[in-house]
């Protein structure tokens, strides 16, 4: 190479490198922009849900999180921000519970009521880790435990941080609980965002599935959650309406009886709900409360013991079960008639029960499979995702 060359090709090099240099001191020394809300942020539309709210400002969004659990005080304040735009934003972190960078990677869930979302929206891989994984049903999320990509970090009420630092997730979606998580509170001092999702804390089916929306704002993917959402209340209003029809409505006995307490929903839960909404006579339907009535024996045989139809005996997975935990089961009309049905009994494949994954998600398969089973004769054509006669 000649020398007037290599003096060419060492200019240049040098005058890159300056270049370089000079525009990282440039964005060293550029002041980052204070964030500040505003009213002109466009507000998420929700029909039903009242646990959570969004506004979007453009480059940045902020998710309020005003009911964690029943009767919760507090409101949660998150900021869902990119990369990008955040290297060039300060904020005021005693204003929010939590800055949130997105893309979202790696997540860990603690539910399995969130696993539904993230494969509806198609973004189940960014799951890394979850606690007792058996509980998961979701085949996809079995085929990703099964290959090392979802990581078993102990139980909700103490994880293994250990694991968790290792796995070093952008963000810990937890579901909030009265008195708090001890070591929940533990790991936001780490620095991993925790956001608390209160879905189970709703008061209606369709408020719990439109919590769908909560996931579709965290992975930037809210029309898509939207239009899911729309499909499943057009289907529940549709079988709504078709359970208005039915000419008769049998009575309906639920729960069973655990250390001589019968637990059974009050009046105002989503199971009463659903119950009303399948046009059956729940016989507890005028009952309130914010949890599960507790009776005695005496006070649910008086009024149940010529129940047509018994809807979920609590856990109990057999006919013969039930009467092994009292034989005071066996002594209504519904358990002589093995009239008895359960959700206990349709699991995934190490046992996890998927109702209690996907119920929440998908109410509208809830109401067809109860209307299937108290008014056959509207869905001919329909076999039931969750409930199952009891064997």
């Amino acid at each position: 190479m000649k020398k007037r060359d290599k003096n060419h090709i060492k200019t240049l090099r040098t005058s890159l490198i300056t270049l370089i240099v000079f525009t990282l001191l440039c964005c060293k020394n550029e002041p980052k922009q204070q964030l500040k809300e505003t009213l002109t942020g466009t507000k998420l539309q929700l029909k039903y849900a009242s646990g959570f709210s969004c506004k979007n400002y453009g480059s940045y969004k902020v998710l309020q999180i005003t009911k964690s659990w029943p009767n919760a005080s507090k409101t949660y304040k998150y900021i869902i921000i990119s990369k990008e735009n955040a290297a060039k934003t300060s904020f005021l972190k005693d204003e929010y519970d939590g800055i949130i960078l997105t893309p979202i990677e790696k997540l860990v869930a603690t539910s399995t009521t969130h696993i539904p979302a993230l494969e509806l929206l198609n973004v189940e891989n960014s799951l890394v880790g979850f606690p007792q994984t058996n509980f998961i049903s979701s085949e996809k999320i079995r085929h990703r435990i099964d290959e090392g990509f979802v990581k078993d970090i102990g139980k909700n009420e103490s994880i293994n941080t250990e694991i968790l630092l290792e796995l070093n997730p952008n963000l810990i979606i937890s579901f909030g609980i009265e008195g708090g998580n001890k070591t929940i509170e533990a790991i936001k001092k780490t620095g991993i965002p925790v956001i608390y999702n209160g879905d189970w804390a709703e008061n209606s089916p369709l408020a719990k599935a439109e919590w769908i929306k909560f996931f579709g704002v965290l992975f930037n993917k809210v029309a898509k959650a939207d239009s899911i959402f729309n499909t499943i209340e057009t289907n529940y209003i549709e079988a709504k309406n078709i359970a208005a029809k039915a000419e008769t409505k049998p009575t309906i006995l639920s729960g069973a009886m655990h250390s001589d307490i019968w637990y059974l929903p009050n009046g105002t839960s989503t199971e009463a709900q659903l119950l009303k909404d399948a046009n059956v006579n729940y016989l507890w339907a005028n009952t309130t409360g914010s949890g599960s009535l507790k009776l005695n024996f005496e006070a649910v045989f008086n009024k149940a013991q010529q129940a047509d139809i018994w809807l979920n005996p609590s856990n109990y997975t057999s006919l013969q079960n039930l009467e092994n935990g009292s034989l005071h089961h066996t002594k209504f009309k519904a358990f002589q008639n093995k009239s008895i049905y359960t959700v206990a009994n349709t699991t995934g494949a190490t046992g996890g029960v998927l109702y209690y994954e996907l119920g929440f998600t998908r109410p509208d398969w809830v109401l067809k499979d109860i209307i299937k089973i108290c008014h056959p004769e509207l869905l001919t054509n329909y076999t039931p995702h969750f409930l199952k006669k009891l064997p």
